[in-house]
């Protein structure tokens, strides 16, 4: 979706950020509306959770190399917080974009470099990939039980359409396509980044399947031990060195990509549109620079506080937690952009009412059944929005099929049209 039906409209509308598009479609006051709520949660929650899950994972892992920092383990990821973050932020303010596309190519390569070794290893103490069926034939599935209290079958509608706020209206993602020299390559860029996305699938799950066959289903205390606990004790220590640069250019890699994407929100959605609208080229750069520096207090600050959250309630996934946060302003932003790119003529005033409706209906759904999924409560959320705003918007309906879908080549839609069925049948094989 978003190689060939957001990326191509982008592109037409010349856009930097995806605020402009909002606000072409939808107004000012809906793009202010939308441009407010990416910088709030880049800055908070998404800054704040990469540098604690960074600094975190590596304390686990290699606590006793930091032990010169402080002997309170606390204290050692607060300061490693603190000091990843100051460290992302300096080479995104002076290099901008560009020093973040050359670094981010130089971290995926460490990072895959790094996934690989663990998940060898892992398959490697269980015995070999037979096992995986042996030992654990009952985790090698995509699908969970409809009943599943975290992950049931049935979240995957509702991860759907959460995935089209990450994929296409994103500005973290989408400014690599919005800088590309033309749409073959935004297009092409894409399309590799869903290739990898099944690599990386790999190389995150199968080893944790892979250490439930190794110690048993009650092996572990806390779930999000389990990547430090294969690091720790089946690596060498000079192969500990290689998973803790790829641990880190993990975080950098989403840190410096976040800061990028809130310097350029911030400086050309609200200072140059509503402070100084004649602002040069330069003050638009010094703008961001300055963003960059602010939001990295606001990052750090979030960090110390989910750090703080971790530690009162150690035996929870907290990804979970995370990710409820998330959600309640990523639903809003889906039924934006759902409305932007699909409605042929949006009702404003309806849109407006129905992005900030998103958090009451959470609210309201979370009462009246406390016991459905959060991703199935983000489903509904979205569906009852939008509809809200297909009914306002009845009179004119939807854009036609073929307007919505660009490819550039014959061959480059034979490739998408791969991938498409490609993941279906996986959905089968693996169901």
């Amino acid at each position: 979706m978003a190689a060939f039906i957001f990326v191509p409209m982008y592109l037409r509308d010349g856009v930097i950020t995806i605020t402009q598009f909002i606000k072409k479609r939808l107004g000012n006051t809906v793009g202010l509306f939308y441009s407010l709520a990416n910088i709030a949660l880049f800055s908070t929650l998404t800054l704040g959770a990469a540098l604690f899950w960074g600094a975190y994972a590596a304390d686990l892992v290699f606590g006793d190399y930091f032990t010169f920092i402080s002997d309170e383990r606390i204290i050692r990821i607060s300061v490693l917080i603190v000091g990843l973050g100051i460290f992302s932020a300096v080479y995104t303010y002076f290099g901008g974009l560009a020093a973040v596309v050359k670094t981010d190519i130089i971290q995926f390569g460490i990072l895959l470099t790094g996934g690989f070794v663990v998940l060898f290893v892992a398959i490697y103490h269980l015995g070999g990939w037979q096992q995986l069926y042996v030992k654990t034939p009952d985790l090698m599935h995509l699908h969970l039980p409809a009943d599943h209290p975290k992950l049931p079958w049935i979240h995957i509608f509702g991860l759907f359409l959460l995935n089209i706020n990450y994929w296409c209206a994103n500005q973290t993602v989408m400014q690599r396509s919005l800088a590309a020299k033309n749409l073959r390559e935004a297009q092409i860029g894409l399309m590799v980044g869903g290739l990898m996305k099944y690599v990386m699938a790999v190389l995150i799950v199968i080893p944790g399947i892979a250490l439930v066959g190794i110690l048993g289903a009650n092996g572990l205390a806390e779930p999000d031990m389990a990547f430090p606990y294969l690091v720790s004790n089946y690596l060498p220590t000079g192969v500990k060195g290689i998973i803790l640069c790829a641990l880190f250019a993990s975080l950098m890699s989403t840190v410096d990509s976040t800061f990028n994407s809130l310097a350029t929100l911030f400086s050309i959605d609200i200072y140059k549109e509503y402070i100084n609208k004649n602002a040069t080229d330069q003050q638009v750069v010094n703008v961001g620079r300055r963003t960059i520096l602010v939001t990295l207090i606001t990052g750090i600050t979030m960090g110390l506080v989910l750090l703080y959250v971790k530690f009162k309630n150690p035996e929870a996934a907290f990804t979970h937690t995370l990710n409820e946060l998330r959600y309640y302003i990523n639903c809003g932003i889906v039924v934006l952009i759902c409305t932007a790119a699909f409605l042929v003529t949006p009702h404003r005033k309806a849109t407006l009412a129905a992005f900030l409706s998103t958090i009451p209906l959470h609210l309201i759904i979370i009462q009246v059944f406390p016991e459905m999924n959060y991703f199935v409560r983000a489903m509904w959320v979205i569906l009852i929005a939008f509809a809200f705003v297909n009914i306002a918007s009845f009179s004119t309906g939807w854009k036609k099929w073929s307007d919505l879908v660009q490819f550039n080549s014959k061959s480059i839609r034979s490739i998408g049209l791969g991938l498409l069925v490609s993941l279906i049948a996986l959905h089968i094989i693996f169901h």
